[in-house]
């Protein structure tokens, strides 16, 4: 799949921004043939609400500073999961229990998964930011 095309740039900007909190097991699902309610997913995981929150907050941020503000943030108070609607892309950022409890990339398994590095993102970041198999290991696919 080429990820050259224009309707992952928001998704790389989203991801990109979230690396800068150290957000882990970054994830973007191609999900355009799937669904029409959005094209992309990208889920992101904080290891705390704290955490959580300044993830979305730094992805609000940078989606405000491209003159493309977010449609809605719910969960923001909680910061267990935090979703942005961003028309075309949507946002999970979880806790890890609660990321493990909804499991949205096995439910959206049909989704093809989108190369971060391909993407543009910094390899490095990415590497860092990407579980094990032994710290992830009840996930049923890749993380990149």
């Amino acid at each position: 799949m080429s990820t050259s095309t224009a309707r992952f740039e928001k998704a790389r900007q989203i991801v990109e921004a979230a690396l800068e909190r150290n957000a882990q097991a970054p994830l973007v699902l191609d999900i355009g043939e799937l669904t029409s309610f959005a094209d992309v997913f990208v889920l992101l995981s904080g290891r705390s609400d704290r955490q959580v929150r300044a993830i979305a907050d730094a992805v609000v941020d940078a989606l405000r500073e491209a003159d493309d503000a977010p449609l809605g943030v719910e969960g923001l108070d909680d910061g267990r999961w935090v979703l942005i609607d961003c028309n075309d892309v949507v946002v999970h950022v979880f806790e890890p229990e609660m990321r493990d409890l909804y499991a949205l990339e096995r439910l959206w398994s049909d989704a093809p998964v989108v190369d971060l590095i391909e993407l543009g993102l910094d390899p490095g970041a990415v590497e860092a930011a990407t579980p094990s198999a032994e710290e992830a290991p009840d996930r049923t696919r890749e993380w990149v």
